[in-house]
């Protein structure tokens, strides 16, 4: 049974809580009490170092603990510099320092998301006098390091890591285990609506949310894809809205429905074959297919676009989002005894910026349906 550990907001609001406590009463924390809220439970997180640097500074580290999770912040030390602050209408102040991303898509605030930025008010307001102000500052010494190692970059977020996530529970995403996870919720969902939308990650939870479809409809899959289709199919679930980042779910038009890279990739060879078909010269052609990243090829079509007065990213993407629709759909009929009824599905792909590429037409009638 694969054990799961805590997030990244956890640790750096844990580091948080012990430097405000020294600061308060001039005590090292061994273990700061961390209310996860989201789930409603209390993590106990071990305090590495605490520092009193000024009569109104110190600064905490904690180690980063995923549990059994292949997830590379494993070990790396979260720092938080808390400061007594006299200034301001805000209790509590955060701030991104070194190591802490940087969103390019918006005006370059610190990839501090929100319920990063919700655990670290709740739970040091709570130790607040009233009339007391502080500012944190979150570092993650080796977050610009790592983050060359990860997907930040294709999401508009530079120069490190982000605080993300809707959970202090850290989930490993790619194990057996976690698959049982995801089937509970959608059992769950699947019992109280007909139309679920389908999310591999974070991001396309957080743009869903702002698109105002409901989140009880909303349901995690990471890259369980094929069994939770098939899993929704048996349900009895009428229509599912695939909704995710370009890079990984194309590889559904592909006819690959375990989007984990360490399995399967074919994203150039995809992307390379609508061209083709579309009527893209060979140039253009290899130029998608050398591209470095699906994102650096959106990009060659959309300045092919622009160079020319073309519509190849419409074309090529439209045709991706309708093959993404089929073969989902023939994946679930592969699965099941009888040919009548079959789940329909529609898809939505996104950039890096967290924009709309492209709405395949089944797409666009469900999300009539669930805005």
């Amino acid at each position: 049974m694969s054990l799961s550990g805590y997030t990244l907001p956890v640790f750096a609001c844990a580091s948080a809580v012990a430097a405000l406590h020294w600061l308060r009463d001039r005590q090292t924390l061994i273990l700061a009490s961390i209310d996860l809220i989201e789930p409603a439970q209390i993590a106990e997180i071990p305090i590495e170092q605490v520092a009193g640097l000024s009569e109104s500074t110190a600064l905490a580290i904690t180690r980063s603990d995923p549990g059994d999770n292949l997830d590379l912040t494993k070990d790396t030390p979260i720092w938080a510099l808390v400061e007594w602050r006299e200034q301001g209408d805000d209790a509590v102040i955060i701030k991104g320092g070194e190591g802490i991303g940087r969103q390019m898509n918006a005006d370059d605030k610190p990839a501090i998301y929100a319920y990063a930025q919700r655990l670290l008010r709740e739970n040091l307001q709570r130790m607040l006098a009233p009339g007391e102000k502080v500012t944190v500052t979150i570092i993650l010494p080796e977050g610009r390091s790592l983050a060359v190692r990860t997907s930040n970059s294709a999401f508009g977020v530079v120069e490190g890591l982000s605080l993300l996530g809707t959970t202090g529970i850290s989930q490993p995403l790619s194990t057996p285990d976690q698959l049982a996870v995801f089937r509970a919720e959608l059992q769950n969902k699947a019992s109280r609506f007909e139309s679920l939308v389908f999310c591999i990650g974070e991001n396309g939870l957080d743009l869903a949310r702002k698109l105002g479809i409901n989140p009880e409809q909303l349901v995690k899959t990471a890259n369980w894809i094929g069994p939770m289709l098939v899993e929704a199919d048996v349900l009895g679930v009428k229509e599912i809205l695939l909704f995710g980042y370009h890079g990984k779910l194309m590889k559904l038009a592909g006819g690959i429905f375990h989007t984990h890279h360490y399995l399967a990739d074919g994203r150039r060879e995809i992307l390379s074959a609508h061209c083709a078909i579309a009527g893209l010269k060979s140039p253009d052609i290899q130029a998608v297919f050398n591209s470095a990243t699906a994102e650096a090829a959106l990009t060659y079509l959309k300045s092919l676009d622009a160079s020319t007065g073309s519509d190849w990213v419409n074309q090529v993407y439209s045709a991706i989002a309708e093959a993404i629709d089929v073969r989902s759909q023939e994946y679930i009929q592969s699965h099941r005894e009888s040919s009548t009824g079959v789940t329909i599905c529609g898809s939505i792909l996104f950039d890096r910026d967290r924009k709309i590429i492209v709405k395949s037409k089944t797409a666009g009638l469900l999300m009539g349906k669930l805005c």
